[in-house]
């Protein structure tokens, strides 16, 4: 049977910064660059649809 309603394909993602070990939460489909908000280190940078992520991803929510 075919869904009515579809799943979103965009996902929230918890991440740990490389230089400083903070966990923060970002949006996988970023549409500016993000910052770590400790120490300012980029986190993900925007690719026109999925955002390239360069910390490490601990958990998809």
């Amino acid at each position: 049977m075919n869904e009515l309603i579809k799943e979103p394909t965009s996902k929230f993602l918890k991440v740990i910064c490389n230089s400083c070990k903070n966990e923060q939460i970002i949006f996988g489909k970023a549409s500016t660059k993000v910052k770590c908000i400790k120490c300012g280190a980029r986190l993900a940078k925007p690719r026109g649809g999925k955002a390239a992520i360069k910390a490490k991803v601990k958990a998809v929510l």
